[in-house]
């Protein structure tokens, strides 16, 4: 059986900057991808099918997407080849009208295999549903952070970095052209609870156990990174299954976790651990 073994970093060499330096330019150019996106789009994030309403279309053709696309005419079209199975296309307009445009399809031949529609007032609700439950997580957990250290700096760095393990997904999503839907959103409230997790321990371990800050990170990071790595390589795994046979939401959902759980690794082990060493020796805590 093979034994993982966490490297004991030598955190000494590097100053608290040079530490925090690199998660806080990632988070920063995150910020501004969002920003732009935003600005670009009129939304930080491509909202799915769910949250702006519309039909999404199964068919099965020899037809080419070219030929798809003009046999709709209509600019509001995405065509996108199914992985599942040969000669599958997934058609998704912004109109709700299933029948004339399973009708449609129909009369140009194509075999229509599914089709599921979502009306713009409820895709709206749902997506406000979805923000308010992210907000009440993360404010939530910001809550209980600040009772459970009572004292700024710890707080602010748990808090801080699972901000940035949502940001920095949030922002690649944009990237890879990943939409922002149910199964996402859901990803997204598991990257606080992982963030939250492992920051926790690392700022138990250093200012409630016993022995010198180096040796208290080190024994957080045993337990932290080989329980992160565990969760990565497991959501890698769904999300290539998932990919190959095609199941859209699972490698969707996948993707995003492997993405938090990497910027998780970085954001502990650097941005909040920076933080609480300044803390510790040159902050209150002195």
């Amino acid at each position: 059986m093979v034994e993982f073994q966490v490297p004991e970093v030598d955190y000494s060499r590097y100053s608290n900057k040079q530490l925090a330096a690199v998660p806080l330019a990632v988070l920063v150019l995150a910020l501004l991808v969002i920003a732009g996106w935003w600005i670009t789009t009129g939304s930080p994030v491509t909202p799915g099918i769910e949250f702006t309403g519309g039909t999404e279309m199964r068919i099965q053709t020899t037809a080419s997407q070219d030929q798809i696309d003009a046999t709709f005419g209509q600019s509001d079209v995405s065509i996108t080849p199914s992985r599942s199975a040969d000669n599958v296309y997934i058609v998704t307009f912004q109109k709700t009208n299933t029948e004339a445009l399973q009708s449609q399809a129909q009369q140009a031949g194509y075999e229509v295999l599914s089709v599921q529609s979502t009306s713009a007032s409820f895709g709206s609700e749902s997506q406000r549903l979805a923000l308010y439950g992210l907000v009440a997580a993360f404010v939530g957990m910001s809550i209980l952070v600040f009772l459970m250290f009572r004292s700024f700096v710890p707080s602010i760095a748990v808090v801080l970095s699972a901000f940035s393990d949502i940001v920095i997904p949030v922002a690649l999503m944009n990237i890879l052209g990943i939409p922002l839907s149910l199964g996402t959103v859901a990803a997204l409230l598991m990257l606080i609870g992982y963030s939250v997790d492992s920051d926790i321990l690392l700022n138990n371990h250093v200012l409630r156990r016993s022995g010198g800050f180096y040796e208290s990170t080190y024994r957080a990071m045993r337990t932290g990174v080989t329980m992160t790595l565990t969760s990565l390589s497991a959501m890698s795994v769904m999300a290539l299954v998932a990919y190959i046979f095609g199941i859209d939401l699972l490698t969707s959902i996948g993707v995003v976790l492997v993405m938090g759980l990497t910027t998780d690794l970085m954001n502990t082990y650097m941005l909040n651990l920076s933080l609480l060493r300044w803390y510790k020796y040159e902050g209150v805590a002195r």
